[in-house]
């Protein structure tokens, strides 16, 4: 048996967990929560800093639990990116100790295809159109020749911070998409919003605008979060679509904070009920920043050979998923 231990901490969740190839044994995390406004990097990561030790602590102590010891770790796996800096540069310097002191491999990440990673052993699915949406990303993905190959993304904004942003602007506290969801269950008029798709291309800069002006004008808040709300994912589902029609593909995959989103999960899946395609979710727990998709991809690149040097350790801030050779399912058909 593989144990991997997984470090995450790209931007306010900071995650801590240990993982084989059988199952996830046990994770371990602590929330950055702003006081106000949105994450702030150096803010976030004093706090990552911070927990760091009680994290791995905690995490080591489950494994415990479970009959797992130090000596049992084949190799310890981090974000490499992308993230904020300083949040990247507190955990890669913690995953370089945990790697000297036990005298372990170290394995660098893209933090990107270890959500789609994770959501690929959770559902089972095996060659899905990916749609990642999270804060700061928002892209449709597939994988040919031995890379993740982005096809449409976001040309300003991610999906997650243009709630974000909208959400601050109606005084709500972060993250904002959660409370965006809830006051657009109960919208029932479409306030008009831009549509904004470039061929397989994105934007989402022009709907926080206009939902902001729709709010100046007097418009209801509960209208307007469900006309964003509609407008975005129908979006992203136009593009995901036109990704499976491109590649003959019969699987969707949804990964990153934002598949969280009750109605962008039911819109995809009439999209591929009425496509006769099967979609996939994994539980919400996996869909968040969290430890246990940097270990399993960690587990994954190590059985396929892949570790990082200390000297190539450095943090890539914005690593792109298409950056990455996928030797994994190159080598061992995963």
């Amino acid at each position: 048996m593989t144990l991997i231990l997984g470090l995450e901490g790209t931007a306010w969740n900071l995650s801590a967990a240990l993982v084989s190839e059988e199952r996830v044994i046990y994770e371990a995390e602590s929330t950055y929560k702003p006081l106000h406004g949105g994450i702030h990097p150096r803010e976030a990561a004093q706090h990552h800093a911070s927990e760091l030790k009680n994290v791995v602590s905690r995490a080591l102590r489950g494994a415990e639990k479970e009959g797992f010891s130090l000596k049992d770790i084949d190799a310890v796996a981090f974000s490499q990116g992308p993230g904020m800096g300083p949040c990247l540069r507190t955990v890669a310097t913690a995953a370089r100790a945990l790697s000297l002191s036990l005298k372990i491999p170290l394995i660098g990440v893209n933090h990107c295809i270890a959500h789609i990673e994770i959501g690929r052993w959770r559902c089972g699915t095996k060659d899905p159109v990916v749609l990642y949406v999270s804060g700061a990303n928002s892209q449709v993905l597939a994988y040919r020749s031995n890379r993740y190959r982005i096809l449409g993304e976001t040309l300003d904004i991610g999906i997650g911070n243009a709630l974000d942003k909208f959400a601050r602007y109606l005084g709500l506290s972060h993250p904002g998409g959660p409370k965006i969801e809830e006051l657009a269950s109960t919208g029932t008029k479409y306030v008009y919003m831009p549509y904004i798709v470039k061929g397989m291309d994105l934007s989402f800069s022009g709907l926080t605008t206009a939902a902001k002006d729709a709010l100046d004008t007097g418009g209801e808040k509960e209208d307007i979060c469900y006309s964003f709300q509609e407008t975005a994912f129908a979006m992203l589902t136009e593009v995901t679509e036109r990704a499976m029609a491109h590649l003959c593909k019969d699987e969707v995959l949804l990964a990153g904070g934002v598949g969280a989103n009750r109605r962008l999960q039911q819109m995809l899946q009439t999209m591929c009920s009425d496509r006769g395609a099967r979609f996939y979710v994994p539980e919400n727990k996996y869909l968040k920043d969290n430890g246990a998709m940097i270990a399993y991809l960690g587990l994954l690149m190590l059985k396929s050979g892949n570790t990082t040097p200390i000297e190539k350790s450095v943090i890539k801030p914005n690593y792109r998923p298409d950056e990455v050779e996928v030797m994994w399912r190159k080598k061992r058909k995963l």
